[in-house]
């Protein structure tokens, strides 16, 4: 069997062809993750209410070589994080969400008010094209919203969220290009070769990332995020509200420091968007 399948999953895929003895076991496993990590093929056999053979047989009905490597596989699910084994129950419901974007919001502004987005803006402005590069969940949609916030303000900007083109694209960067790149863990590999390929080049590199990680070591410009994701796992990721929200500051900081081409851009916009639309002049642009 595959080092990288869950034998959690692996185990309730098998469930069904077990013999009734080996789903004691299976239940064992479900019931007391860690008493199964950590006692012996004895005591496991002495909980489960059957042999040591039974114990032996299960491994290998799950696809494992023996009883130490079903413990070994069980040890790597539980180093992917308790909650991802049990679950936690919302105390507010559906509220929950509202709270955690709040949390996530208050716990970053201060650190990114305190970043150096002046030099962000500075270099965003002055670029001849600006790309976005973003791979996985939060990072890739907000990659494509990067570029509708700053293509509506007149910016020669593309969004990349995909993991071989940012590197390929970087490859061709000149030094009046501009590369923002998102990862709120900062460690994906995709991300920081594109970062380092874009300033072999010449390129500048603003990483919207998180403090000390090998992306923020490789940018010119590092606006701070950090992230605490809660034991509710079935909660999306807080972190894309730590995302929009410093997008959403470099693209008001470009907009002010243009008043009257942001204006311009803007009025042609909404007259276009109503046109085809209709409605009345409050709804928003594109959004």
């Amino acid at each position: 069997m595959s080092q990288q399948i869950d034998i959690l999953s692996r185990i309730t895929a098998c469930v069904g062809s077990l013999s009734e003895s080996e789903r004691k076991v299976a239940e064992l496993v479900f019931e007391d993750i860690d008493l199964f990590t950590e006692a012996s093929i004895t005591d496991i056999a002495r909980r489960a209410g059957v042999s040591e053979a039974t114990v032996t047989r299960f491994a290998r009905s799950v696809g494992c070589s023996n009883v130490r490597d079903l413990k070994l596989r069980l040890t790597r699910a539980l180093a992917a994080g308790r909650r991802f084994i049990q679950d936690a129950d919302p105390s507010d419901g559906p509220g929950v969400v509202y709270d955690i974007a709040t949390q996530t919001l208050a716990t970053n502004r201060e650190l990114l008010l305190q970043a150096d987005i002046a030099g962000a803006v500075e270099r965003l402005d002055n670029a001849r094209q600006i790309l976005v590069f973003g791979s996985g969940g939060g990072s890739s949609v907000m990659c494509q919203e990067f570029q509708f916030r700053l293509v509506r303000l007149g910016y020669a900007v593309s969004a990349y969220p995909q993991s071989l083109l940012p590197r390929m694209v970087a490859s061709t960067l000149d030094p009046e290009d501009v590369v923002v790149v998102l990862s709120v863990s900062g460690y994906t590999p995709e991300m920081v070769d594109s970062a380092r390929i874009a300033r072999q080049y010449g390129a500048q590199v603003i990483a919207i990332t998180a403090i000390g990680s090998p992306l923020a070591a490789n940018a010119d410009v590092a606006l701070p995020i950090v992230t605490r994701e809660t034991d509710l796992i079935h909660h999306p990721s807080a972190s894309r509200y730590a995302l929009m929200a410093a997008i959403d500051v470099l693209a008001l900081e470009l907009a002010m420091r243009h008043r009257d081409r942001a204006r311009d851009k803007l009025r042609r916009l909404k007259i276009t968007l109503d046109d085809h639309r209709g409605g009345d002049d409050r709804q928003p642009l594109g959004d």
